[in-house]
């Protein structure tokens, strides 16, 4: 009996002491942040499954400054220096801080760009970067030309029928069937059936899912990661996974490299170094989320903060209107000289990063200095990019939009725009960055060519959404009335 109480007084005194150690002791005891969440990672993950940890870890910031202690191991900071030092490209590659494998590695399947190691990554972006290249995207503009204008021609039924309209469901429609198109040689038909394909609302289930994951992960015990996620979102990442596998399977076989989708280009290029047919498809998957729902995320933001500040909309509108006779004049050309309408784009990006949370990596092998304190290696850290977007100390009026801030208004002179790397930066930064681009100036500015825009009282907070690695959109209810003068439509 005296053993069993022995027992049951040292294990809580070994807990108590190993967390004053963490908090006191630790390599890391110096970098500032709260010290309950050095002693219980309970905070940390309750937030994350509830979507609240981004809002969370931006008020850390916002108290404790631009390098925040936020778990035993695990750091976060907010400067355009860190961010060039974590994801930047590095001369020596020993200095280079890898993918943290609590946040990458794959489970029992082929890896793919994201999670890849250094030289799988390097053999799988070279295949990739062929579907992306300039000359690509110039062969797939009339694609990308047709779903935009089905869904101009979408918008133009509910006009004029003078329904209110959600733009989120709207421009998601786009992105995804396009980026079937392009990914897979067939599109989701979310444009033509007006509602979401079930394979899309698998994705939005899916990249919930993940939350619950890297909490699993977080406590030691992946295999707890089914137990802990609700069973309809378990379900969607398993019916997600088949259904990737079955098209792109299909389209693989098919073996047509004639058609200007990635796919094609793949296979064009596909040799003895080239990628498995796992791993073509599991990189077909992160090119369906990500060359789509980023992009349509993007979109939504730059419309919601447009209606929300009438001026910045008015200055837009009349860029837009004035730059063109027609609407065939609209190409993705012509809209890479529409400098407020890009600055209003990038202002977005900086309210509304479509990949607000932390991306995170490891210190490599010798450790590293960042704001003024060591690192040891192996600590995970990572720019959080919505809380470094939103900092006063890198953005002067931080929760206002203000586009003019992108075009040397000199009363942000001062503001540290080298922070603001939405698609990252390096080696690992996004390889459909120019696509991404395109798609949003085009279909930004097909928009603004033709309607005049209102948001309606519902969506007046719109942008109060929780966080799931990327945002839970809510409806974004709008009034689209096509504007006066609006000249004929020419075939």
């Amino acid at each position: 009996m005296s053993f069993i109480l022995l027992v049951v007084l040292i294990i809580p005194v070994y807990f108590v002491a190993i967390g004053i150690y963490n908090a006191y002791f630790h390599p890391l005891a110096r970098v500032p942040g709260p010290k309950l969440y050095i002693f219980t990672q309970i905070p940390f993950n309750y937030h994350s499954i509830k979507g609240e940890w981004n809002n969370v870890l931006k008020q850390l910031h916002d108290q404790y400054g631009p390098i925040v202690r936020f778990d035993i191991n695990r750091v976060s900071l907010t400067t355009a220096d860190a961010f060039k030092t974590i994801y930047g490209h590095k001369n020596d590659a020993d200095k280079t801080f890898n993918k943290d494998p609590l946040g990458y590695r794959a489970k029992k399947v082929a890896s793919h760009i994201i999670n890849a190691n250094h030289e799988d990554h390097k053999r799988m972006r070279r295949l990739i970067s062929h579907a992306f290249s300039d000359k690509a995207l110039r062969n797939q503009e009339p694609v990308v030309q047709s779903y935009v204008d089905k869904l101009m021609g979408r918008l133009s039924e509910a006009s004029d029928r003078n329904e209110t309209v959600d733009l989120v469901r709207w421009y998601n429609f786009t992105t995804f069937d396009l980026i079937g198109d392009l990914a897979f040689g067939q599109s989701f038909q979310c444009l033509d059936s007006g509602n979401y394909h079930p394979w899309v609302r698998m994705i939005f289930e899916n990249i919930k899912s993940l939350t619950y994951l890297m909490v699993a992960r977080r406590l030691g015990f992946e295999g707890l990661a089914p137990y802990i996620t609700p069973a309809h979102l378990a379900k969607s990442a398993r019916e997600h996974a088949e259904l990737t596998k079955e098209t792109a399977r299909k389209r693989i076989a098919s073996k047509d490299t004639e058609r200007e989708d990635f796919m094609s280009y793949i296979l064009r290029h596909n040799d003895e170094k080239g990628m498995s047919e796992d791993e073509i498809i599991e990189n077909s998957n992160i090119l369906i989320i990500a060359g789509s729902e980023t992009t349509a995320t993007l979109l939504s933001g730059a419309s919601f903060y447009l209606m929300k500040n009438p001026n910045k909309m008015e200055k837009v509108v009349q860029e837009v209107r004035s730059s063109f006779t027609s609407e065939a004049d609209i190409t993705i050309q012509s809209v890479s000289q529409l400098p407020y309408m890009i600055a209003v784009l990038q202002e977005a990006f900086r309210m509304y990063p479509p990949v607000p949370s932390i991306l995170p990596r490891v210190c490599p092998k010798g450790g590293e200095y960042l704001e003024g304190y060591w690192l040891p290696e192996n600590t995970t850290v990572g720019v959080p990019q919505w809380a470094a977007f939103q900092s006063a100390r890198n953005f002067r009026n931080p929760t206002s939009f203000v586009p003019e801030r992108w075009l040397d208004d000199p009363e942000y002179s001062g503001d540290q725009k080298a922070v603001l790397q939405p698609f990252s930066m390096g080696p690992r930064n996004c390889v459909g960055k120019n696509l991404a681009y395109a798609e949003m100036r085009l279909i930004f500015a097909r928009l603004l060519w033709t309607y005049d825009i209102e948001l309606m009282p519902e969506s007046e907070n719109w942008n109060e959404q929780k966080i799931f690695a990327l945002w839970e959109k809510k409806e974004l209810k709008v009034k689209l009335t096509k504007r006066v003068g609006l000249p004929e439509q020419t075939a």
